[in-house]
């Protein structure tokens, strides 16, 4: 719905999927909340209670259990500079 808002409104959208392992999420995860909503505390958890749908057509995957945040981010900066969505 959020693509073809923008595409309607003459925008580009970039969707970019983060993917990342529901274990490598637990294992980064400070709060307890996947803890806490394996218990049952946290209705509605996605991945846990609520399902979680992949996207289908992201323009950007970035698989976050096998590069570091500073990888993942140039992965980000590199597309949108070949698309030519940076300015200088």
């Amino acid at each position: 719905m959020v693509r073809d808002m923008h595409e309607e409104a003459g925008l580009q959208f970039i969707e970019i999927f983060v993917d990342t392992a529901i274990d490598v999420c637990e294992q980064r995860d400070p709060k307890g909340l996947y803890k806490r909503a394996r218990a049952g505390e946290i209705k509605f958890f996605t991945g846990i209670s609520d399902p979680y749908e992949t996207p289908e057509n992201a323009e950007i995957i970035l698989d976050s259990g096998n590069c570091t945040p500073p990888e993942c981010a140039q992965q980000i900066i590199t597309a949108l500079d070949q698309r030519s969505l940076l300015s200088n």
